[in-house]
């Protein structure tokens, strides 16, 4: 069986909404609204994630790869879950569930909702433009203002689990994914970009990552 980056991916996302109802009975917090708010949003970006490989895949995750380093990823992702951990656990707040107010949770869902939106329609029409028009470079469409919306959808996503959390640490690992794999990834895809004769016409009129900013 040939190994790819994308099973690990795949099945880490998935088992994304399984360890958050484990860590939920462990720790006893099955009456916590932002313990249910986390298991809802990070569990349910699990599910679109997969489903999102298995219709519209990104050909970045289809790398052969071995399973060191295929534990590699899993340990990358794994930081990720340690908005739940802190959150179910409690262990920088006196070992109570971290409960976060009315008005976070609400900004939290709407960042996600966002994120899914921005993160996901990319890749879709990146997907349908490289079907439909390959060969192309993809200058238009939700790609138009800005050369790296998915990755921009992705960060609302997780920030969203990060400020659940109230805590520095996720926030910390969030930075590091995004400057060991979101931001070499995005330059590596510029570079790889520069070889369509458009390209710098592109780049002029486009943001980077952030939209309308940078």
């Amino acid at each position: 069986m040939v190994l790819r980056e994308k099973y690990f991916i795949d099945i880490h996302k998935g088992a994304t909404g399984i360890f958050m109802i484990l860590l939920m009975y462990i720790y006893g917090t099955w009456d916590s609204v932002t313990s249910w708010v986390y298991l809802a949003l990070h569990g349910t970006y699990g599910i679109l994630w997969i489903s999102k490989s298995m219709i519209f895949p990104d050909t970045t995750w289809e790398q052969k790869t071995s399973i060191w380093y295929g534990l590699y990823i899993w340990f990358g992702l794994t930081l990720y879950w340690s908005s739940g951990w802190i959150i179910n656990s409690g262990f920088f707040n006196d070992s109570l569930p971290q409960i976060a107010p009315p008005w976070l949770i609400g900004l939290c869902v709407s960042m996600f909702g966002l994120g899914v939106f921005l993160h996901f329609s990319a890749d879709m029409y990146k997907h349908t433009m490289l079907t439909q028009r390959p060969g192309n470079l993809i200058s238009d469409g939700i790609m138009g203002k800005c050369r790296n919306i998915n990755y921009f959808g992705e960060l609302m996503i997780y920030l969203s689990f990060a400020l659940l959390a109230m805590h520095w640490l996720p926030l910390l690992f969030l930075g590091l994914m995004m400057a060991i794999v979101w931001l070499p990834n995005m330059i590596r895809k510029d570079r790889s970009l520069s070889r369509y004769p458009d390209f710098e016409r592109y780049k002029k009129k486009s943001k980077f990552f952030i939209p309308y900013i940078f």
